[in-house]
């Protein structure tokens, strides 16, 4: 029999650890290759949660999580880290997702090894380098490096290809956050109390509309977040509207949204949510108000609108196909947004019966037999 390919999974934070664990159960159900986790835990609480919901162990764990790193600390950290633990493994291959820190650290050590590196998620591009920052950049760093180009959607796959990245490295596989997100809501459907969390919240709202939100960007701190604040706090003085709002561990967030909207009656700051827990919160949300990447992927695949807080978005399948619409940080902009959806029914049906461009929920088989197929083990 020949001998398993060993591949090594680098990822560090949760939305990296939501779309990568699909793919960890399919390499190790799949006896043609050894899966090896180093986790770098840059995010340390929201990566255990998934990792615990996902029952994933890893195997080299960096824990690099400091208060108030700066980015070339982090970067240094990784870089050494993530090479150490390359050193110890040898293996054939590495696996970076998306454009975190850990990903661009994780495929540059991969580099200076000569090692192989194939990006899930690839080709992704908003076409400014600083919205999003610094993550339009790790992407491209990325991309220069990569062997294997996973991309999600045939938009991404067209960005590579203008890069002149080779036609035969770049694949369309559909996002994994779709794979993931089918596995957690047949858990919770198998395990209810996997998101009986919210239930109170629930109880709390019934027969109001909930908006949930999201925001941690580091192109929004300071005045983008002061405007989101406002036209939360707006938003929420309407008596048919509640506002679920899990808020970053980040003081640039946490600060900010405590201070303008801690005691409103229709607003729940709350702590970060798990896995489960957010997947329930989109399915009883009627809007989503982000600044996320992967929640303009996971909300259309619920049937939920959502307002991208951002002037750019690498995901425009989203707002090509009316999943999703870029409405900045403008507080009376979002308002105003949010205030269509909420009483313009045709406006609101449009969008949540859109398309969602982002898969089917099979991106991770894809990725395992086209892997198979690079490294010869087809079966």
């Amino acid at each position: 029999m020949t001998k398993p390919a060993r591949i090594l999974l680098v990822f560090g934070t949760r939305p990296e650890a939501i779309k990568l664990f699909p793919l960890v159960h399919a390499l190790k159900a799949d006896p043609r290759f050894e899966c090896v986790v180093c986790v770098s835990a840059q995010h340390r609480q929201m990566l255990d949660q998934v990792l615990e919901i996902a029952g994933i162990v890893p195997d080299h764990d960096l824990d690099v999580m400091q208060p108030d790193q700066t980015l070339d600390a982090l970067t240094a950290n990784l870089l050494t880290g993530l090479g150490k633990v390359m050193d110890a493994v040898q293996p054939d291959r590495v696996i970076v997702q998306g454009d975190t820190a850990t990903a661009m650290a994780g495929a540059l050590a991969a580099y200076y090894r000569k090692l192989p590196v194939d990006h899930v998620e690839a080709g992704l591009r908003s076409g400014n380098i600083h919205h999003p920052w610094p993550e339009e950049v790790n992407r491209k760093i990325i991309g220069a490096m990569a062997s294997l180009h996973f991309a999600p959607t045939e938009t991404s796959q067209a960005a590579l290809l203008r890069e002149n990245v080779g036609p035969a490295r770049v694949h369309v596989t559909g996002n994994s956050v779709i794979d993931a997100l089918h596995w957690v809501v047949a858990e919770i459907e198998r395990q209810p109390a996997l998101a009986a969390g919210l239930a109170d919240l629930e109880a709390r709202f019934a027969g109001k509309r909930i908006i949930g939100v999201t925001s941690h960007r580091r192109e929004n701190f300071g005045e983008g977040m002061e405007q989101i604040a406002s036209a939360i706090r707006h938003i929420a003085a309407r008596p048919d509207v509640a506002v679920i709002f899990p808020v970053h561990l980040n003081p640039n967030v946490r600060k900010v949204m405590n201070e303008r909207l801690s005691g409103l009656d229709n607003v729940a700051l709350i702590e970060p949510l798990d896995y489960p827990h957010f997947a329930r919160l989109i399915s009883i949300a009627e809007i989503m108000l982000t600044d996320s990447g992967g929640v303009q992927e996971e909300a259309p695949a619920l049937g939920k609108p959502v307002l991208v807080m951002r002037e750019t978005t690498e995901r425009p399948e989203g707002v090509a196909a009316g999943t999703a619409k870029l409405v900045g940080t403008s507080a009376e902009t979002i308002v105003t947004e949010l205030s269509t959806l909420l009483d313009d029914r045709v406006a609101y049906e449009s969008m949540a019966r859109a398309h969602n461009p982002f898969g089917d929920g099979h991106s991770s088989r894809r990725i395992v037999e086209l892997l198979a197929s690079e490294i010869g083990q087809q079966a």
